[in-house]
């Protein structure tokens, strides 16, 4: 064993013996209970960043750990492939984006294994691989001639930035989740997949999901948006039509005064047509395509309309109420259209107010008089009915399901759940994506690709367009081909898939990568899937995580898969962050920008101080990063692993903190040192490992952490996670190592002893051996143990009867006079020694009920009850 612990020695060496080993391979062994582990795939950016590294540290801390319980552990990595980003990047670098892929994929794949991470490599995939997205493909002719997905013109959130569709999850804030630039309402062709046929299926099983942290389960419920209510019918004056509304509070509907639809209605330009309104009508509608469905939803935001010169009839009074259009009402949300009641809505309220129309109370508080209600503002409580017809008297709330019921019997409404959620629109206007497997004739209109015709492969000879879109609709010899119906002439479709597509079925991919009958091997799938633990970010919760559990259900239902529910327990990481620093001139700057000299951070550009700022999530844009490259060429591996996952439980944000790397590295120094100071002394000494009986003194003691030390850590791992308690009491572990050897020479050490050193000291490496893996391997080989990798070494177990300190004697007094003796641990405080005196047999039949006026205790040894 080398004197000096040097990991650039150390690392590579281990990481050579488990890729020419397979150690970490997973062959499917149905004879052994499977554990799939799986962090969510990254996006080959080119670099991993310091968020990459946390990730799969916990995953492969996990992953290592059952290995060596037993289990048959599949740990697989790929590449999310497709996408924006490489196409912009290629256009920027004047590459194509295959190749920019390709080479950082090989990039990133040397910087995971240089980390030690327990992949098995074998299963590896990109999605932009023709061999995937054919299977991709495959499924969308499925799902086709089963009715799941469907081709419309519809209003759709647009980026102009990035030249493409984004579905609603994609859109944040109004804007786009990729650049961050606003998003308006362009009308266009796409294809959807109906994701809301499964809308009662995905929400019911949210509390089905006792693995999956209630924020995520909340987000994803919320955006499901399940609401229960009537959808009530409004004929439209001197038409055939009628607009449908729903509505949650049908005992409002006689207070309707106004009917409003959203500018992207498809009634608005019809009722508006050849009126004194069209014009204007027309503007208002192109100015809210322009706008943001954010900035209109603002509850601030100055609601405004304009009358379309159209009148519908209220049908549970024949009432002709105005339709307007206006800027509030969202074609997402139950049918587009709202029946206003400004009396008992304050949005409505308001624009009644500005426009002049009728306010009607339908609904006033116990108390009040009617002329009083909704005078200066809507009131939206509960109370009597007025103004309501038949229904007047009831309360509002036992009045509702009565509503309903006349409804049905009038024939103007009936019971309805709509759902916020809608149906995703998987068309995208770029060219680094899966082709869509169709072709449009003009004789037979859309006609799917022959399945033997698959994959449709993107054309790699292309020409990038500045600033975005899709060079493949120019591309004459994709885009020409023969119709596979009447093989006439035809044009494929140039749309190309979401690239979430690829996102939502990779994981039933690695069980079978190398699969050529079939999108996977129904064996496999069975035996891995579904996934037993996932890891990745919550950012994911409604966009990524939805999609998988829609998409698993599509496979179920085509009889693919015999689950529901893709991933058993997930866990959601925290972000990493670090103070920013910013210097007056220069603006932002890198952690390598700055010096510290004379107690001041001083910016190296101008040598002017610097501003330390608040801590905040690592982003380029505010420089506040860190080069895990550089810190892995420094400190090693093991080091940088270890300080990500002792910083921080693994669900919460994680503050980068150079002195914290430190103190990782000498920590691992120290369990290096100490190994050395005993490994010669100990070489023909067993591990004892008999009954804490057996020791005496500083020995026992050791002995008895060690199993506690064992108890503890894997109670963090199995439990909670807890990587950074059990990190901490391994190094607890090592004091009391330190401890007993500062009170002996090992060489000197009596056989009992040392094989309690031994004990402990081969415990404590192998508990670290998930967290630290390379150092750990190089501390098990010289202490002698079997060749092989301490991944396939069972992990420690305890012994109970190791875990209890000594105990101690005390004695029970009731008023001064002897009653009773008891033992307890050694270690059990003031109050526990108390509580059991007060419990003990002897003092209660002493006590005999009578009030106890006081407990007092002397020096640990003695409880006199007074009563």
């Amino acid at each position: 064993m080398e004197q000096r612990y040097d990991p650039k020695k150390i690392e590579p060496k281990w990481q050579k013996v488990w890729e020419e080993n397979e150690i970490f391979a997973a062959p499917e062994d149905t004879s052994r209970e499977k554990y799939y582990l799986l962090e969510m795939f990254p996006y080959p950016s080119g670099r991993i960043h310091i968020g990459h590294v946390r990730n799969y540290t916990i995953g492969d801390v996990v992953a290592r750990y059952k290995q060596m319980c037993g289990y048959n552990v599949l740990h697989p990595m790929g590449w999310d492939a497709f996408g924006m980003p490489a196409e912009n990047a290629a256009i920027d670098n004047n590459t194509h984006p295959a190749k920019w892929t390709y080479e950082n994929i090989a990039t990133m794949r040397k910087q995971l294994k240089r980390l030690g991470f327990s992949y098995d490599w074998n299963r590896e995939l990109a999605t932009c691989d023709p061999d995937y997205y054919r299977w991709e493909q495959w499924l969308f002719l499925r799902m086709y001639e089963r009715g799941m997905l469907y081709r419309k013109e519809s209003f759709v959130n647009w980026c102009e930035t990035c030249r493409t569709v984004l579905a609603n999850e994609q859109v944040e804030a109004g804007c786009c989740w990729r650049c961050g630039r606003q998003v308006k309402q362009k009308k266009l062709w796409g294809w959807f997949f109906r994701i809301t046929d499964y809308a009662e299926d995905l929400l019911e099983y949210c509390d089905k999901l006792p693995g999956w942290p209630e924020k995520v389960l909340t987000m994803q419920k919320n955006w499901i948006g399940k609401s229960t209510g009537a959808e009530i019918r409004f004929p439209v004056n001197g038409t055939d039509e009628t607009i449908a509304v729903f509505t949650t509070r049908p005992d409002t509907i006689y207070g309707a005064t106004f009917m409003v639809l959203a500018p992207e209605h498809p009634l608005v330009q019809q009722l508006a047509a050849g009126t004194g309104q069209e014009s204007g009508v027309t503007d208002f509608v192109a100015r809210m395509a322009a706008e943001s469905r954010t900035d209109r939803m603002l509850e601030n935001r100055e609601k405004e309309g304009i009358f379309l010169d159209a009148w519908c009839v209220n049908p549970v009074n024949n009432k002709k109420i105005p339709i307007y259009t206006a800027n509030f009402a969202l074609m997402e949300y139950g049918t587009g259209a709202v029946m206003a009641v400004p009396a008992h809505d304050q949005r409505d309220f308001e624009f009644a107010r500005k426009y002049g129309l009728e306010i009607i109370p339908v609904i006033k508080p116990s108390g009040e008089e009617a002329e009083e209600t909704a005078k200066e503002q809507a009131y939206t409580g509960d109370g009597e009915m007025i103004n309501s017809g038949p229904f007047n008297g009831m309360h509002n709330r036992e009045a509702y399901e009565d509503l309903i019921d006349w409804f049905e019997k009038q024939g103007i409404g009936k019971r309805e759940v709509s759902y916020r959620l809608r149906d995703w629109g998987i068309s995208r206007q770029r060219y680094w994506g899966a082709p869509v497997p169709v072709v449009h004739c003009e004789k037979c209109g859309i006609v799917p690709v022959n399945e033997n015709d698959l994959p449709v492969v993107l054309p790699e000879d292309i020409d990038l367009l500045e600033g975005g879109g899709s060079p493949l609709a120019s591309h004459e010899e994709f885009v020409k081909t023969k119709c596979p119906k009447c093989s006439g002439p035809a044009r494929r479709e140039t749309d190309t898939m979401d690239t979430f597509v690829e996102s939502s079925w990779y994981f039933e991919r690695y069980c079978s990568p190398h699969y050529d009958k079939g999108m996977f091997d129904p064996e496999a799938v069975d035996y891995w899937m579904p996934v037993d633990q996932y890891i990745g970010g919550v950012e994911h919760a409604v966009m990524h995580l939805l999609y998988s559990r829609y998409f698993t259900r599509v496979l179920k239902d085509l009889g693919l898969v015999a689950f529901k529910e893709p991933f058993t327990r997930l866990l959601t990481q925290g972000m990493v962050c670090k103070e920013t620093q910013r210097c007056p001139e220069h603006g932002y700057l890198y952690p390598e920008e700055t010096e510290y000299r004379d107690e001041k951070i001083l910016c190296k550009k101008c040598g002017c101080p610097a501003e330390l700022g608040r801590v905040e999530k690592m982003s380029k844009s505010k420089k506040n990063i860190i080069d895990p490259n550089l810190m892995v060429e420094h400190y090693g591996a093991d080091t940088v692993r270890l300080f990500c996952l002792f910083a921080s439980p693994p669900e919460r944000d994680l503050e980068w903190s150079d002195q914290g790397v430190e103190g990782g590295s000498r920590f691992l120094n120290r369990i290096w040192r100490l190994a050395g100071n005993w490994i010669s002394a100990l070489s023909e000494t067993p591990p004892y490992d008999g009954p804490p009986a057996g020791l005496g003194g500083a020995a026992r003691d050791l002995y008895i952490k060690t199993h506690q030390t064992i108890k503890k850590v894997t109670d963090d791992i199995e439990e909670k996670f807890h990587f950074n308690t059990a990190i901490s009491a391994v190094m607890e572990l090592v004091n009391a190592m330190y401890g007993l050897e500062s009170q002996l020479n090992p060489h000197e050490a009596e056989q009992r002893v040392a094989g309690v050193m031994r004990h402990a000291l081969e415990t404590a490496v192998l508990l670290l051996s998930p967290m630290v893996p390379h150092i750990t391997e190089e501390l098990w080989a010289a202490l002698g143990n079997r060749a092989g990798s301490l991944a396939n070494e069972k992990w420690p177990s305890y012994r109970k009867d190791a875990l209890s300190t000594d105990t101690r004697l005390i004695v029970i007094q009731v008023n001064g006079k002897l009653r009773g003796k008891f033992e307890i641990e050694a270690d059990a405080d003031e109050e526990t020694i108390k509580e059991r005196a007060l419990s003990d047999e002897n003092a209660t039949r002493f006590i005999a009920g009578k009030p106890v006026k006081k407990v007092i205790t002397v020096k640990d040894k003695l409880v006199n009850i007074v009563v």
